[in-house]
């Protein structure tokens, strides 16, 4: 059986509509293009279903066949999310109340609504739109909110009874592990007056007594956090950062990078290259991920899950990191205030495939078959120049859609898949062919001054030394790992054979000069001591004499 064809769904100021492809691409003959502005748009968690709002009212439709699921007259709604077995519809609208209003009687903007019957199953208050939307398991099992610092569970999409609390001090951040059960969860807690941050790991139910975490880890210099699961729900990257560097090193503040796992292990990942942390990413399989960090041009690193290096991809300008949904290729590209480089790798013989560029790139996303890729420039990141290309790995350009000078696009979303609809194909390195051709991205020329200019470009003229990518994993370039005591007696002989070199150069005379001082005549007193003091007394002294001359 083939697989299916995935949809990209594209918003912007011409309104709303579904694309058919790749490689080809068209409008898709089962939707019909809704004219409106569009507010917001989401796929359900499997692909089957397709929701948005356009001012006036929230629709969701079957994406395979275009029929209308349920309709919902909520104007005003701005973010919408599925559950992910498609039993609730979750959708938000900026929180408003009037001067005589007080929380308690203003309007209720989170509502969660039934996506069988339509109706509402509850209504909450919530002011921020940041995590806004409540965090589910993949069974729907349970339901987790953050309430004032307070995470409150529900089960079984019953929201009318809160059927367990999580309270530690101040919990300002948390996030509900993938997969199947049990559901474990991450929570963090900032420091203040002095005690650190911390982090810590539970399993749902468990969150009675000391030693009911699977994990804990604290830390200083944080006062936000970025907290990422594997797939396998076995550990979590912990980012944390800082608003401000009091060294004054860089303007992004300080990172860190700290590895929790279930099993009660934590590390922190040391990173070769001082610098901010711009982008962590786990591969699919769960055992491997990859950092990128340092001042630019920025390292590239895949560790282990013992934070070892693994690979290492030199130095570029790079800023991201994105691997397939089959985690057998990965891209590094430099989108934002960089060029749009992109670098191809494929991960298992971690060779280049390819170096394609994607300038004034907003939004990068790979396409559920691990094959095709889109980059967008959209609004209101940038205004001009809006559009997106659907790319094959290799570096050629599939399609290519312009904006009109006088609209705006918004956002391009792929429809997602349940993992394992396509399987991994063999990685290629000669490129698809295309009538667009591909963008391979030229090399930079470094400024040089005009003093320079006609001169052979020498190490030190280079503003920065680049670094070549290289395998970190013992054995690597064919020598053989050697063991433990291998090792250790292997450093012993270097570092015997470097003080017998040391000692060998200290009884060497220094070299003659023209002019040498005449105290520097060889001369005994017959005590071995005594000459070894007047010796090296005299050897000071001549070198005094050659820096001074």
């Amino acid at each position: 059986m083939a697989p299916p064809t995935p949809h990209l769904a594209v918003r912007g100021s011409d309104g709303t509509f579904l694309l058919c492809g790749p490689p080809s691409c068209q409008e898709s003959a089962a939707f019909q293009r809704d004219e409106r502005q569009g507010k917001y748009m989401t796929f359900s968690s499997d692909g089957s279903l397709f929701g948005w709002c356009n001012g006036s009212q929230v629709s969701v439709i079957q994406v395979s066949t275009g029929d209308l699921v349920k309709s919902f007259d909520l104007p005003k709604t701005t973010a919408l999310e599925f559950s992910p077995l498609n039993k609730v519809l979750a959708t938000w609208q900026q929180y408003t109340t009037t001067s005589q209003d007080t929380l308690a009687n203003g309007e209720a903007n989170l509502q969660l609504l039934d996506l069988q019957t339509g109706a509402c199953i509850k209504a909450f208050y919530q002011k921020k739109v940041t995590g806004w939307c409540p965090s589910w398991a993949d069974d729907e099992s349970i339901t987790v909110r953050n309430v004032n610092n307070e995470l409150h569970f529900f089960e079984n999409n019953n929201f009318e009874t809160i059927a367990n609390k999580l309270h530690l001090q101040k919990v300002s951040e948390f996030a509900l592990s993938p997969g199947s059960q049990p559901s474990k969860i991450a929570v963090y807690v900032p420091g203040s007056k002095g005690a650190p941050s911390f982090v810590r790991l539970y399993q749902y139910p468990n969150f009675g007594g000391p030693t009911s975490a699977l994990a804990n880890k604290s830390f200083f210099k944080a006062d936000k956090v970025s907290m990422l699961w594997n797939k396998k729900a076995t550990a979590v990257l912990v980012t944390a950062s800082t608003e401000v560097d009091k060294t004054g090193a860089s303007y992004y503040g300080e990172q860190t990078l700290h590895y929790v796992a279930t099993n009660g292990e934590s590390a922190v990942v040391q990173l070769p290259k001082n610098g901010p942390i711009y982008d962590v990413s786990w591969n699919p399989n769960s055992s491997e991920f990859c950092v990128v960090y340092g001042f630019m041009p920025a390292k590239a690193t895949v560790f282990n899950h013992k934070c070892e290096s693994v690979f290492d991809f030199g130095t570029g300008p790079r800023n991201v990191a994105f691997y397939s949904p089959q985690g057998h290729i990965l891209v590094l590209a430099g989108f934002g205030n960089l060029r749009g480089q992109m670098e191809v790798w494929d991960v298992k013989k971690y060779k280049q495939v390819s170096k394609p560029q994607a300038e004034d790139t907003t939004h990068f996303s790979w396409c559920p078959d691990g094959e095709h890729i889109v980059t967008s420039t959209c609004s209101p990141r940038l205004r001009v120049s809006n559009g997106f290309k659907i790319w094959h790995y290799t570096g050629t350009v599939l399609y290519k859609h312009e904006t009109p000078s006088n609209k705006e696009l918004w956002e391009v979303l792929w429809q997602p898949f349940p993992s394992g609809t396509f399987p991994e194909k063999e990685v290629k390195y000669q490129a698809s062919p295309s009538e667009l051709g591909s963008t391979e991205a030229k090399p930079a020329q470094a400024y040089r001054p005009p003093a320079l200019r006609n001169k052979p470009q020498t190490a030190s003229s280079k503003l920065h030394e680049e670094e070549p990518p290289q395998n970190m994993k013992p054995g690597a370039a064919g020598e053989k790992q050697m063991s433990k005591a291998a090792l250790k007696n292997q450093k012993r002989r270097e570092a015997k054979k470097a003080a017998k070199q040391e000692n060998k150069s200290d009884d060497t005379p220094p070299p003659a000069a023209d002019s040498a001082p005449a105290s520097h005549v060889t001369s005994s007193c017959g005590d071995p001591e005594t000459d070894k003091k007047i010796k090296n007394l005299k050897k000071v002294k001549w070198w005094e004499y050659v820096l001074s001359a």
